[in-house]
């Protein structure tokens, strides 16, 4: 025998103050401590993952293609790219900073969007992949996502101390508010997932997988 669940007893947490309130037919109604609207499901939770996914998918490129910083040495200097402006810094002995910049810039993005979009599909295609262990991948890009952030926090950092005048400075290029838009899309996918899609299909005859 399956343990009773608040879905199960038409009851919807409030998104607000966290209060389980008694839901209508529709799995719908108002909190009945703060007027909050509840819903038993985010509302087309699959649909708007999709859209900030595929828009991140989009601003990967220019994120990637468009120059980060400009390093100016002696007087001369040239925009670089992340992976380009990883490489100066390895060039200027800084590697800490540089594999900092590699995996905020390129492995935690790039993982993100991968990871949504395997969620994505197995809960669209009733994947056999164990809800547990997508319930941890969605924790883990939950957890990921503010750290996407270190990169603009580095060269902001970098704007800021490296400035020896005509020896050495860093400005900030485009390419920057590109990563800055990515970041902020995948933060936005993430939190427009709704998790309990994962577990509704553990259950028999469980709710919509569609995200409606």
């Amino acid at each position: 025998m399956r343990p009773m669940t608040a879905k199960g007893a038409g009851l919807v947490p409030c998104p607000a103050c966290h209060k389980l309130n008694r839901a209508d037919a529709n799995g719908q109604g108002r909190c009945g401590r703060c007027g909050a609207h509840i819903a038993g499901r985010k509302p087309a939770s699959v649909q708007r993952t999709w859209a900030w996914t595929v828009a991140a998918m989009i601003a990967f490129i220019p994120a990637n293609a468009l120059p980060i910083m400009t390093v100016v040495r002696f007087g001369h200097g040239h925009p670089d790219t992340i992976l380009s402006g990883i490489r100066t810094l390895m060039q200027m002995g800084m590697a800490p900073v540089a594999m900092i910049v590699f995996m905020a810039s390129v492995v935690i993005p790039l993982g993100k969007i991968v990871g949504l979009v395997i969620l994505l599909v197995s809960v669209q295609r009733h994947s056999a992949i164990r809800p547990r262990h997508k319930g941890m991948l969605y924790h883990m890009l939950h957890l990921l996502g503010p750290w996407s952030m270190l990169d603009i926090f580095v060269v902001a950092l970098m704007v800021a101390v490296v400035r020896l005048g005509f020896i050495t400075s860093v400005e900030a290029g485009p390419g920057a508010a590109a990563f800055a838009t990515l970041v902020i899309l995948t933060l936005m996918a993430t939190e427009s997932f709704d998790p309990r899609l994962i577990w509704d299909q553990a259950e028999p005859h469980g709710g919509d997988d569609d995200g409606r």
